[in-house]
């Protein structure tokens, strides 16, 4: 084949031809594969730091690719926050809290695990995180803590649902003990890899 290009004459046989179209398809196909692995390596990522929430946000946005970019969003917003760890004082305040409310149980079943919703609600305000609504406030909480993400949003429908449905002694009991994970988790300080896997 023959051509006239830029002001300069060119001539390719068959074979060169060919060697030009195999490297132009082979440079595309390294580059799709390369995108798919960037793309794997994003989605392995997410779903080991948000774990369960990664499946709930796929659930609730229909796509992967919409779901991760709504988990990076919550990353970004909680970069913007200052959070922080409790001071010792505060620490020994809270824990004798939660053991006050922890002990009522027996008696005041109900009553201790609207209790234990607002102490955890006073705590998360403590170390920085904002008074929004609960699912924003959960999804603040899910970058650093998506351990127990759903211990909470177990727990905390529980203690709404008390003033409209009546919950069973066992039911109150898991919220209980759901709030325990996470109010341990949350008066416990970060180590620096935490911080800095939140920012």
């Amino acid at each position: 084949m023959q051509g006239y290009f830029n002001g300069m004459y060119y001539n390719f046989s068959q074979t060169q031809l060919l060697l030009a179209a195999f490297v132009f398809v082979l440079v595309i196909v390294i580059a799709v594969a390369g995108y798919v692995e960037h793309r794997r390596t994003k989605t392995l990522a997410l779903r080991n730091r948000f774990g369960s929430e990664y499946d709930r946000a796929v659930l609730k946005n229909g796509s992967r690719g919409e779901a991760e970019s709504k988990l990076a969003d919550r990353e970004t917003r909680v970069e913007t926050l200052e959070i922080r760890d409790l001071g010792a004082t505060e620490r020994e305040r809270f824990m004798t809290e939660w053991y006050t409310v922890q002990a009522r149980f027996v008696d005041h079943p109900k009553a201790s695990v609207t209790e234990a919703d607002d102490l955890i609600s006073a705590l998360l305000e403590a170390r920085g995180y904002p008074q929004v609504s609960f699912e924003q406030r959960a999804a603040d909480l899910s970058v650093s803590y998506p351990r127990v993400m759903e211990n909470y949003r177990v727990a905390h429908a529980i203690a709404v649902r008390l003033g409209q449905v009546e919950a069973t002694t066992e039911q109150l009991r898991t919220a209980m003990i759901q709030y325990r994970a996470i109010f341990d988790e949350l008066v416990q300080p970060q180590t620096p890899a935490e911080h800095k896997s939140a920012a």
